[in-house]
Protein backbone atom coordinates (compact mmCIF):
# COMPACT_ATOMS: atom_id res chain seq x y z
CA UNK A 1 0.00 0.00 0.00
CA UNK A 2 1.32 3.79 -0.93
CA UNK A 3 1.73 5.85 1.47
CA UNK A 4 -0.68 8.92 1.62
CA UNK A 5 0.74 12.05 0.65
CA UNK A 6 -0.33 15.55 2.03
CA UNK A 7 0.30 19.18 1.55
CA UNK A 8 -0.70 21.65 4.55
CA UNK A 9 -1.13 25.12 3.83
CA UNK A 10 -1.48 27.77 6.25
CA UNK A 11 -0.94 31.83 5.34
CA UNK A 12 -0.39 34.52 7.90
CA UNK A 13 -1.70 31.46 9.96
CA UNK A 14 -3.74 32.60 13.11
CA UNK A 15 -2.82 31.06 16.81
CA UNK A 16 -5.43 28.54 16.38
CA UNK A 17 -4.97 27.62 12.75
CA UNK A 18 -1.35 26.97 13.83
CA UNK A 19 -1.45 25.06 16.44
CA UNK A 20 -4.13 22.30 14.90
CA UNK A 21 -1.80 22.18 11.96
CA UNK A 22 1.14 21.55 14.32
CA UNK A 23 -1.25 19.06 16.36
CA UNK A 24 -3.22 17.65 12.62
CA UNK A 25 0.66 17.11 11.65
CA UNK A 26 1.89 14.81 14.28
CA UNK A 27 -0.78 12.81 14.27
CA UNK A 28 -1.29 12.09 10.46
CA UNK A 29 2.55 11.70 10.45
CA UNK A 30 2.27 9.16 13.75
CA UNK A 31 -0.47 7.11 11.48
CA UNK A 32 1.72 6.64 8.35
CA UNK A 33 1.47 9.68 6.14
CA UNK A 34 3.89 11.46 4.90
CA UNK A 35 3.28 15.33 5.56
CA UNK A 36 4.42 18.34 3.43
CA UNK A 37 3.71 22.15 5.32
CA UNK A 38 3.64 25.06 3.42
CA UNK A 39 3.90 28.40 6.18
CA UNK A 40 5.78 31.20 6.47
CA UNK A 41 9.19 30.24 8.02
CA UNK A 42 8.57 31.95 11.15
CA UNK A 43 5.52 30.06 11.57
CA UNK A 44 7.76 27.11 11.53
CA UNK A 45 10.25 28.98 14.03
CA UNK A 46 7.08 29.29 16.55
CA UNK A 47 5.40 26.03 16.08
CA UNK A 48 8.09 23.56 15.09
CA UNK A 49 6.68 21.78 11.64
CA UNK A 50 9.46 20.00 11.18
CA UNK A 51 9.60 18.77 15.04
CA UNK A 52 6.57 16.66 14.24
CA UNK A 53 7.75 14.93 11.35
CA UNK A 54 6.88 16.80 8.55
CA UNK A 55 9.18 18.37 5.57
CA UNK A 56 8.89 22.09 5.99
CA UNK A 57 8.68 24.32 2.83
CA UNK A 58 8.68 27.78 3.64
CA UNK A 59 5.84 30.03 1.48
CA UNK A 60 5.84 33.35 2.01
CA UNK A 61 2.06 34.49 2.91
CA UNK A 62 2.26 36.64 -0.57
CA UNK A 63 -0.16 36.08 -3.04
CA UNK A 64 2.40 36.98 -5.91
CA UNK A 65 3.27 35.03 -8.15
CA UNK A 66 6.26 33.95 -7.35
CA UNK A 67 4.79 31.99 -3.84
CA UNK A 68 1.93 30.96 -6.20
CA UNK A 69 4.97 29.15 -8.22
CA UNK A 70 6.51 27.54 -4.99
CA UNK A 71 3.17 26.65 -3.51
CA UNK A 72 2.29 24.61 -6.87
CA UNK A 73 6.20 23.10 -6.93
CA UNK A 74 5.68 21.88 -3.01
CA UNK A 75 1.64 20.48 -4.19
CA UNK A 76 4.00 18.01 -7.14
CA UNK A 77 3.24 14.61 -6.18
CA UNK A 78 0.45 14.97 -3.60
CA UNK A 79 -2.53 13.24 -3.23
CA UNK A 80 -4.62 15.69 -0.92
CA UNK A 81 -3.83 18.78 -0.26
CA UNK A 82 -5.44 21.15 2.78
CA UNK A 83 -5.65 24.28 2.98
CA UNK A 84 -6.20 26.59 5.69
CA UNK A 85 -7.86 29.75 6.18
CA UNK A 86 -9.20 32.01 3.63
CA UNK A 87 -6.27 33.06 2.40
CA UNK A 88 -4.07 29.64 2.27
CA UNK A 89 -7.28 28.22 0.47
CA UNK A 90 -7.61 31.14 -2.51
CA UNK A 91 -3.68 30.89 -3.23
CA UNK A 92 -3.74 27.15 -3.42
CA UNK A 93 -6.76 27.10 -5.56
CA UNK A 94 -4.47 29.19 -7.52
CA UNK A 95 -1.50 26.85 -7.33
CA UNK A 96 -3.23 23.53 -7.98
CA UNK A 97 -5.17 25.21 -11.37
CA UNK A 98 -6.35 22.33 -13.30
CA UNK A 99 -4.71 19.46 -11.46
CA UNK A 100 -6.78 16.89 -10.54
CA UNK A 101 -6.00 16.96 -6.86
CA UNK A 102 -8.57 16.83 -3.97
CA UNK A 103 -8.60 20.26 -2.37
CA UNK A 104 -9.58 20.35 1.46
CA UNK A 105 -10.48 23.39 3.21
CA UNK A 106 -10.46 23.80 6.82
CA UNK A 107 -12.25 27.42 7.52
CA UNK A 108 -11.30 28.51 11.26
CA UNK A 109 -12.39 31.90 11.40
CA UNK A 110 -13.70 34.34 9.15
CA UNK A 111 -12.94 38.15 8.07
CA UNK A 112 -15.29 40.86 9.23
CA UNK A 113 -16.93 41.53 5.76
CA UNK A 114 -18.33 45.12 5.98
CA UNK A 115 -17.39 48.25 4.07
CA UNK A 116 -15.31 48.36 1.03
CA UNK A 117 -13.89 45.17 1.53
CA UNK A 118 -16.62 43.09 1.96
CA UNK A 119 -17.46 42.49 -1.76
CA UNK A 120 -13.82 41.68 -2.53
CA UNK A 121 -13.75 39.20 0.48
CA UNK A 122 -16.97 37.62 -0.53
CA UNK A 123 -15.84 37.08 -4.11
CA UNK A 124 -12.91 34.84 -2.48
CA UNK A 125 -15.05 32.84 -0.23
CA UNK A 126 -16.40 31.90 -3.65
CA UNK A 127 -13.45 31.19 -4.81
CA UNK A 128 -12.13 29.28 -2.02
CA UNK A 129 -15.15 26.96 -1.03
CA UNK A 130 -15.79 26.27 -4.73
CA UNK A 131 -12.50 24.56 -5.70
CA UNK A 132 -12.73 22.90 -2.52
CA UNK A 133 -14.19 19.09 -2.31
CA UNK A 134 -14.92 19.36 0.93
CA UNK A 135 -14.67 22.15 3.10
CA UNK A 136 -14.42 21.72 6.76
CA UNK A 137 -16.11 24.63 9.48
CA UNK A 138 -15.33 24.82 12.85
CA UNK A 139 -18.93 26.53 14.07
CA UNK A 140 -22.19 25.56 12.47
CA UNK A 141 -22.12 29.48 11.18
CA UNK A 142 -19.05 28.43 9.18
CA UNK A 143 -20.31 25.33 7.22
CA UNK A 144 -23.64 27.24 6.45
CA UNK A 145 -21.26 30.34 5.33
CA UNK A 146 -19.59 27.64 3.37
CA UNK A 147 -23.02 26.40 1.74
CA UNK A 148 -24.15 30.16 1.18
CA UNK A 149 -20.86 30.60 -1.04
CA UNK A 150 -21.20 27.23 -3.07
CA UNK A 151 -19.79 24.73 -1.54
CA UNK A 152 -19.71 21.26 -3.00
CA UNK A 153 -19.25 19.68 0.36
CA UNK A 154 -19.53 21.39 3.68
CA UNK A 155 -19.19 19.74 6.89
CA UNK A 156 -18.55 20.49 10.66
CA UNK A 157 -15.17 20.02 12.06
CA UNK A 158 -15.50 21.28 15.68
CA UNK A 159 -11.24 21.11 15.91
CA UNK A 160 -9.68 20.49 19.20
CA UNK A 161 -6.60 22.27 19.69
CA UNK A 162 -3.60 21.28 22.28
CA UNK A 163 -4.41 21.17 25.54
CA UNK A 164 -2.54 23.05 27.73
CA UNK A 165 0.58 22.38 28.60
CA UNK A 166 2.29 21.47 32.06
CA UNK A 167 -0.08 20.32 35.05
CA UNK A 168 -1.13 24.20 35.33
CA UNK A 169 -4.46 24.68 37.61
CA UNK A 170 -7.12 27.12 37.61
CA UNK A 171 -8.07 29.68 40.07
CA UNK A 172 -10.80 27.26 41.37
CA UNK A 173 -8.22 24.24 41.98
CA UNK A 174 -6.93 23.15 45.52
CA UNK A 175 -3.77 22.47 43.59
CA UNK A 176 -2.83 25.79 42.76
CA UNK A 177 0.57 26.99 43.92
CA UNK A 178 1.84 30.32 45.18
CA UNK A 179 2.00 32.23 41.72
CA UNK A 180 5.40 34.03 40.73
CA UNK A 181 3.36 34.95 37.71
CA UNK A 182 1.00 37.19 39.84
CA UNK A 183 4.04 39.15 41.40
CA UNK A 184 5.37 39.49 38.07
CA UNK A 185 2.31 40.65 37.05
CA UNK A 186 2.01 43.04 39.94
CA UNK A 187 -1.45 41.41 40.84
CA UNK A 188 -0.83 39.94 44.32
CA UNK A 189 -3.51 41.88 46.53
CA UNK A 190 -5.38 42.58 43.60
CA UNK A 191 -8.04 40.63 41.51
CA UNK A 192 -6.20 39.51 37.99
CA UNK A 193 -8.58 39.72 34.61
CA UNK A 194 -6.67 38.08 31.78
CA UNK A 195 -7.55 38.66 27.77
CA UNK A 196 -5.28 36.99 24.99
CA UNK A 197 -5.22 37.83 21.05
CA UNK A 198 -3.86 39.55 18.53
CA UNK A 199 -4.46 42.95 19.57
CA UNK A 200 -6.39 44.35 16.14
CA UNK A 201 -9.41 45.77 15.78
CA UNK A 202 -12.19 43.20 15.62
CA UNK A 203 -10.55 41.64 18.89
CA UNK A 204 -12.69 44.44 20.64
CA UNK A 205 -10.09 45.83 23.18
CA UNK A 206 -11.10 49.12 22.68
CA UNK A 207 -14.62 47.67 24.03
CA UNK A 208 -12.77 45.90 26.96
CA UNK A 209 -10.78 49.66 27.87
CA UNK A 210 -14.02 51.29 27.86
CA UNK A 211 -15.23 48.50 30.25
CA UNK A 212 -12.23 48.89 32.59
CA UNK A 213 -12.80 52.99 33.26
CA UNK A 214 -14.29 52.68 36.41
CA UNK A 215 -12.12 50.18 37.72
CA UNK A 216 -9.51 52.14 39.22
CA UNK A 217 -12.19 53.74 41.91
CA UNK A 218 -12.37 50.42 43.05
CA UNK A 219 -10.42 49.20 46.37
CA UNK A 220 -8.38 46.92 45.26
CA UNK A 221 -8.66 47.85 41.66
CA UNK A 222 -8.73 45.24 39.34
CA UNK A 223 -5.79 44.40 36.92
CA UNK A 224 -6.74 43.36 33.49
CA UNK A 225 -3.71 41.86 31.36
CA UNK A 226 -3.73 41.63 27.90
CA UNK A 227 -1.04 39.08 26.00
CA UNK A 228 -0.80 39.29 22.55
CA UNK A 229 0.56 41.65 19.51
CA UNK A 230 -0.91 43.47 16.61
CA UNK A 231 -0.76 46.72 15.00
CA UNK A 232 -3.44 48.37 17.80
CA UNK A 233 -0.89 48.15 20.34
CA UNK A 234 0.43 51.57 19.96
CA UNK A 235 -3.22 53.29 20.18
CA UNK A 236 -4.18 51.09 23.03
CA UNK A 237 -1.07 51.86 24.85
CA UNK A 238 -1.78 55.64 24.01
CA UNK A 239 -5.43 55.20 25.31
CA UNK A 240 -4.21 52.91 28.57
CA UNK A 241 -1.79 56.17 29.58
CA UNK A 242 -3.59 58.58 28.73
CA UNK A 243 -6.92 57.48 31.05
CA UNK A 244 -4.53 55.88 33.41
CA UNK A 245 -6.54 52.51 33.07
CA UNK A 246 -5.55 49.60 35.54
CA UNK A 247 -4.63 47.54 32.56
CA UNK A 248 -1.01 46.25 30.94
CA UNK A 249 -0.40 44.77 27.81
CA UNK A 250 2.46 42.36 28.11
CA UNK A 251 3.08 41.58 24.16
CA UNK A 252 3.60 38.03 22.82
CA UNK A 253 4.25 35.37 25.55
CA UNK A 254 5.36 32.15 25.34
CA UNK A 255 3.75 30.49 28.85
CA UNK A 256 0.42 31.94 28.40
CA UNK A 257 -1.13 28.64 30.00
CA UNK A 258 0.55 29.51 33.22
CA UNK A 259 -0.55 33.05 33.39
CA UNK A 260 -4.42 32.33 32.18
CA UNK A 261 -4.33 29.73 35.08
CA UNK A 262 -3.88 32.11 37.65
CA UNK A 263 -6.30 34.29 36.81
CA UNK A 264 -9.46 35.08 38.43
CA UNK A 265 -11.44 35.84 35.37
CA UNK A 266 -10.64 35.73 31.24
CA UNK A 267 -12.42 37.74 29.22
CA UNK A 268 -13.07 37.48 25.19
CA UNK A 269 -14.10 40.73 23.60
CA UNK A 270 -14.07 40.14 20.52
CA UNK A 271 -16.56 40.77 17.17
CA UNK A 272 -16.19 37.41 16.23
CA UNK A 273 -15.22 34.25 17.27
CA UNK A 274 -15.03 30.23 15.67
CA UNK A 275 -13.42 28.12 18.33
CA UNK A 276 -11.49 30.82 20.19
CA UNK A 277 -8.41 29.01 21.83
CA UNK A 278 -8.50 31.34 25.10
CA UNK A 279 -12.14 30.45 25.44
CA UNK A 280 -11.05 26.51 24.88
CA UNK A 281 -7.61 26.89 27.45
CA UNK A 282 -10.33 28.49 29.87
CA UNK A 283 -12.24 26.29 30.12
CA UNK A 284 -10.34 23.47 30.62
CA UNK A 285 -8.04 25.18 33.58
CA UNK A 286 -11.50 25.96 35.09
CA UNK A 287 -10.79 29.93 34.72
CA UNK A 288 -14.08 31.69 34.58
CA UNK A 289 -14.76 33.07 31.36
CA UNK A 290 -16.65 35.89 29.98
CA UNK A 291 -17.11 36.65 26.51
CA UNK A 292 -19.63 37.92 23.88
CA UNK A 293 -22.30 36.28 22.52
CA UNK A 294 -20.81 36.23 18.86
CA UNK A 295 -19.85 33.53 15.82
CA UNK A 296 -19.27 29.96 17.36
CA UNK A 297 -18.86 31.33 20.96
CA UNK A 298 -21.96 29.93 22.30
CA UNK A 299 -21.77 27.07 20.87
CA UNK A 300 -18.25 26.15 22.29
CA UNK A 301 -18.88 27.35 26.02
CA UNK A 302 -22.50 26.30 26.04
CA UNK A 303 -23.52 26.89 29.83
CA UNK A 304 -19.76 27.72 31.25
CA UNK A 305 -19.51 31.23 30.69
CA UNK A 306 -21.20 34.21 31.48
CA UNK A 307 -22.07 35.81 27.31
CA UNK A 308 -22.78 39.49 27.00
CA UNK A 309 -23.54 41.52 23.32
CA UNK A 310 -20.56 42.72 21.40
CA UNK A 311 -19.76 46.50 22.23
CA UNK A 312 -21.33 46.68 25.41
CA UNK A 313 -18.39 48.09 27.01
CA UNK A 314 -21.08 47.93 30.32
CA UNK A 315 -22.33 44.91 29.89
CA UNK A 316 -18.69 43.77 29.95
CA UNK A 317 -17.52 45.36 33.21
CA UNK A 318 -20.61 44.14 34.80
CA UNK A 319 -19.73 40.67 34.18
CA UNK A 320 -16.42 40.92 35.07
CA UNK A 321 -16.93 42.88 38.71
CA UNK A 322 -20.20 40.83 39.43
CA UNK A 323 -18.47 37.26 38.95
CA UNK A 324 -15.02 38.91 41.11
CA UNK A 325 -17.32 39.79 43.88
CA UNK A 326 -18.71 36.25 44.12
CA UNK A 327 -16.82 33.35 44.42
CA UNK A 328 -19.34 30.88 44.61
CA UNK A 329 -20.30 31.79 40.95
CA UNK A 330 -16.54 31.24 39.93
CA UNK A 331 -16.30 28.11 41.36
CA UNK A 332 -19.57 27.10 39.29
CA UNK A 333 -18.36 28.28 36.29
CA UNK A 334 -15.24 26.48 36.94
CA UNK A 335 -16.72 23.23 37.56
CA UNK A 336 -18.82 23.64 34.62
CA UNK A 337 -16.01 24.71 32.31
CA UNK A 338 -14.40 21.56 32.77
CA UNK A 339 -17.27 19.61 32.35
CA UNK A 340 -18.39 21.35 29.17
CA UNK A 341 -14.10 20.95 27.75
CA UNK A 342 -14.84 16.93 28.52
CA UNK A 343 -17.55 17.61 25.58
CA UNK A 344 -15.22 18.75 23.04
CA UNK A 345 -13.61 16.51 20.00
CA UNK A 346 -10.01 15.16 21.23
CA UNK A 347 -6.69 15.76 19.28
CA UNK A 348 -7.55 11.93 18.17
CA UNK A 349 -11.12 12.36 17.44
CA UNK A 350 -10.12 15.53 14.90
CA UNK A 351 -7.16 13.28 13.75
CA UNK A 352 -9.35 10.85 13.05
CA UNK A 353 -12.20 12.58 10.76
CA UNK A 354 -9.55 14.79 8.91
CA UNK A 355 -8.08 11.47 7.66
CA UNK A 356 -11.36 10.32 6.90
CA UNK A 357 -11.96 12.67 4.49
CA UNK A 358 -8.52 11.76 3.03
CA UNK A 359 -9.33 8.68 2.79
CA UNK A 360 -12.57 9.21 1.14
CA UNK A 361 -11.38 11.41 -1.59
CA UNK A 362 -8.38 9.52 -2.37
CA UNK A 363 -10.40 6.58 -3.44
CA UNK A 364 -10.98 5.80 -6.94
CA UNK A 365 -14.27 6.42 -7.60
CA UNK A 366 -14.25 9.66 -5.66
CA UNK A 367 -13.42 11.58 -9.41
CA UNK A 368 -15.80 9.49 -11.24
Amino acid sequence: MTQLRTVQVLGGGSAGSSAHVRSLTAGLVARGVRVTVCAPAELDDAYDFRGAGARHIPVPRRGDPASVAALRAACVGADVVHAHGLHAAVRTALALGGRRVPLVVTWHTRAIDEGARGQVLRLLERRAVRAAAVVLGTSSGLVDRARERGARDARLAPLAVPAPRSGAAGPESPERPESKARAELGAVERPLVMAVGSLVPHHGYDVLLDATTTWGALDPAPLLVVAGEGRERAKLQQRIEDDELPVQLIGRRDDISDLLAVADVAVLPSRWEARSVLAQEALRLGVPLVATAVGGVPELVGEAAELVPYGNAAALSRAVLRLLADPARRHELALAGRAQAATWPTEDDTIAQVLSVYDELTQPWSFA
